[in-house]
C-alpha cells in the first residue's frame, strides 16, 4: 500500500495524464477554453449554427463560467487538497472517472439540442457534485475544517450551475440571469480566498529568497477577514438586484477595499518576475471588475453591464486560473518556477482580452472590431498554454 503521494503516483503505471489532478483537467479546461472561442466567433459570424439548445450567447457564458471554470477548479482541488489533509491523491481509474464525467457536460450542453433538457442538466451537473463529494471526504477524513469554505464556494458553483440551466430551460435569457451570477460570484470569492492566502505567501517566499527585508502583509488578517464578510454581502445584493443603485455603491466600495489588500501584498516589487506579477494583476481585475459593475449601475449610459462583469469573467478568472496553472504545472512536474517569453507572451494576451471586450461596451461603434481582438487574445492565450505547458502535463516524468 502507498503511503505517501508520490509513491502513489509512482505505482501508477498507466498514462502519465492520470498520475495527479492537475494533469488531465488543465490540458483540456485550456483546451477547452480555446474550443469554445473559436465555436462562438464561427457562431457569431454565421458560419456555424451551434447545436445547442441555450441561446449561443447563453452557451458562450456556460461554456467558459460552468465548463472551463469546473476543469480548473477540479484540477486545482485535486492537486491542493492532498497537500492540505495529508491524504492520498485521486489518481488512475478514479481521476479518469471525474475526467470522463466533466467531458459528458461539455458534449451534453453543446449538443443538448437533440437530448432531454433534464439528461443535459444531470450529466453537466455530475462533475461537480462528484468532485464535491470527493473533497468532502478527504476534508473531513482530514479533518481539515478551514477549507471548507473552499467546499462551501463548490456548492455555490453547483446551485449557480443548476439554476442555469433551469433559467435555460424555461426560455429565460440565462447569459444575464440569476444562475450565471450565481457561478460568477462564486469564482470571486473562489479567487478572493484562495488568491488571499497563496498570492502573498508566493511573494514572501519569492522576497526573501531574493533577499529583501520587504514583506507583504500576512494572509487573512482582520482586515482580509472584513473585506471579504463586505465582499459576501455585496456579492450576495449583486446577485438579488444586480440594478439597484445600493448595489453599486457597494460594489465601488467592494473595489476600494480589495484594492486596499492587493497593495498590502508588495507586487510592485515583483515586477522582475513574470510568475509573480501575474498574480498580482490577475487579483487586480477583482477590484477592477468590482468597479466597472458600480458604475454601470450607477451610470448606465457610460457602460453596459453586459461589458462590466466581463472585466471578471474574462479578466480575472482566465488570468488568474492560468497563473496557477503555469505554476503548478512547473512546480509538480520538477521544473523551475521560470516564465519563457512564450508564458510571458501568453499572460498578456488575456489583459488585452478583457481590455477589449470592455472597450466594446464603451465604443459600441467599434465594437466588431475590437469583439475580433478580444477573441484572438483569449484563443491565443489559452491555446499558447496548450502549446507551452501541453508537453508536461502529458510527460511520465515523476510530479514531487
Amino acid at each position: 500500500m502507498p503511503t505517501s503521494s508520490t509513491e502513489q503516483m509512482r505505482q501508477w503505471r498507466g498514462p502519465a495524464l492520470l498520475s495527479y489532478g492537475f494533469r488531465p483537467f488543465f490540458l483540456f479546461g485550456a483546451l477547452w477554453a480555446g474550443l469554445a472561442m473559436v465555436l462562438w466567433i464561427l457562431s457569431l459570424a454565421d458560419v456555424l449554427t451551434l447545436p445547442s439548445a441555450f441561446d449561443p450567447v447563453s452557451w458562450h457564458a456556460h461554456a467558459f463560467l460552468f465548463g472551463y471554470l469546473p476543469a480548473i477548479v477540479a484540477g486545482f482541488m485535486l492537486t491542493a487538497v492532498p497537500n492540505w489533509t495529508g491524504r492520498l491523491p485521486v489518481v488512475g481509474v478514479p481521476l479518469a472517472g471525474l475526467f470522463t464525467l466533466w467531458l459528458l457536460g461539455r458534449l451534453a450542453v453543446l449538443f443538448s439540442a437533440h437530448l432531454p433538457v433534464l439528461l443535459v442538466a444531470l450529466v453537466d451537473l455530475s462533475a461537480l457534485v462528484a468532485l464535491a463529494a470527493v473533497m468532502a471526504r478527504e476534508v473531513i477524513a482530514g479533518k481539515n475544517w478551514r477549507n471548507l469554505i473552499v467546499l462551501a464556494m463548490l456548492a455555490l458553483l453547483i446551485l449557480g450551475n443548476a439554476v442555469f440551466h433551469f433559467e435555460a430551460a424555461r426560455g429565460d435569457y440565462a447569459a444575464q440571469g440569476y444562475g450565471l451570477r450565481i457561478g460568477l460570484a462564486a469564482g470571486v470569492l473562489m479567487i478572493s480566498v484562495i488568491g488571499g492566502r497563496i498570492v502573498p505567501s508566493f511573494t514572501r517566499n519569492w522576497l526573501v529568497k531574493s533577499g529583501s527585508d520587504i514583506r507583504p502583509a500576512p494572509p487573512m488578517q482582520r482586515f482580509d477577514k472584513l473585506t471579504l464578510l463586505f465582499s459576501v454581502l455585496t456579492l450576495v445584493f449583486w446577485v438579488a438586484q444586480p440594478d439597484f443603485w445600493i448595489t453599486g455603491l457597494c460594489l465601488i466600495t467592494f473595489a476600494a477595499l480589495h484594492f486596499a489588500r492587493l497593495s498590502r501584498w508588495g507586487g510592485i516589487h515583483t515586477l522582475s518576475d513574470p510568475m509573480l506579477w501575474v498574480l498580482h494583476l490577475a487579483y487586480g481585475f477583482i477590484p477592477l471588475g468590482a468597479l466597472a459593475l458600480g458604475v454601470a449601475i450607477l451610470w448606465p449610459d457610460i457602460l453596459l453591464a453586459s461589458a462590466a462583469q466581463h472585466v471578471w469573467l474574462a479578466g480575472a478568472i482566465p488570468l488568474m486560473t492560468l497563473a496557477v496553472m503555469s505554476r503548478a504545472t512547473l512546480g509538480h512536474t520538477g521544473n523551475a518556477l521560470i516564465a519563457t517569453p512564450a508564458t510571458v507572451a501568453m499572460f498578456l494576451c488575456l489583459p488585452v482580452s478583457v481590455l477589449a471586450r470592455l472597450s466594446a461596451g464603451i465604443w459600441p461603434d467599434a465594437a466588431e472590431h475590437l469583439y475580433h481582438i478580444a477573441g484572438a487574445s483569449w484563443i491565443l492565450g489559452f491555446f499558447g498554454f496548450v502549446a507551452i505547458y501541453g508537453t508536461l502535463l502529458l510527460n511520465k516524468k515523476p510530479d514531487r
